[in-house]
């Protein structure tokens, strides 16, 4: 892995902007994110119930430590028509078979936003670390992720029983290397 500055860019689509994650969206993190539609298909990593201190404890301990050593990349997604509302939060992280991961607010949802900031993420993965292919894992019931994934051009390559906050379930670990998307995005 090449080494990457600490130092990540704010990046737009049409309506939103991914600010780089801050020890000060812990707040607005823990007022937002517990809530069973958003967790239930995440990493089973996430403690839940969500502890009162679980989004401080997420940014001390795990993301802003991988942003300062260039293996992750983390954003909180806004709507420009109101840039200090956070609204859900997007990261890619250098790790095989598992380089995106996102959560929207359910009230955001169904508007395309999180497919603005897939795309936006995807092309930073691509042109600016100058990463060779995506992977993303997916419990295969969670039917609004995989329709992101397929309208992105990816592929299913594999499946595989992961845990999640809900349980076990089986995931499609879905990819798209750099020449394909470039492809897709000339395309579209």
């Amino acid at each position: 892995m090449s080494t990457q500055s600490d130092i990540i860019p704010t990046l737009e689509t049409p309506r939103l902007l991914l600010r780089p994650l801050a020890l000060t969206d812990a707040p607005a993190i823990q007022a937002l994110f517990p809530q069973w539609e958003i967790v239930r298909y995440l990493n089973a990593r996430i403690p839940w119930p969500y502890p009162p201190d679980g989004a401080e404890t997420f940014l001390r301990e795990i993301a802003l430590p991988g942003i300062a050593r260039g293996d992750e990349w983390h954003w909180s997604l806004r709507p420009k028509s109101a840039s200090e509302s956070l609204i859900g939060g997007i990261s890619l992280m250098a790790r095989p078979g598992d380089n995106r991961g996102f959560w929207l607010a359910p009230e955001w949802r169904h508007q395309g936003l999180m497919s603005e900031a897939c795309a936006a993420v995807t092309d930073f993965w691509f042109d600016a670390l100058g990463q060779a292919v995506l992977q993303v894992p997916k419990a295969a019931e969670n039917l609004a992720s995989r329709r992101i994934s397929e309208h992105s051009g990816m592929r299913i390559t594999r499946t595989e029983m992961r845990d999640y906050v809900s349980g076990a379930h089986l995931s499609e670990i879905w990819e798209i290397t750099a020449a394909e998307w470039r492809a897709h995005r000339a395309s579209g």
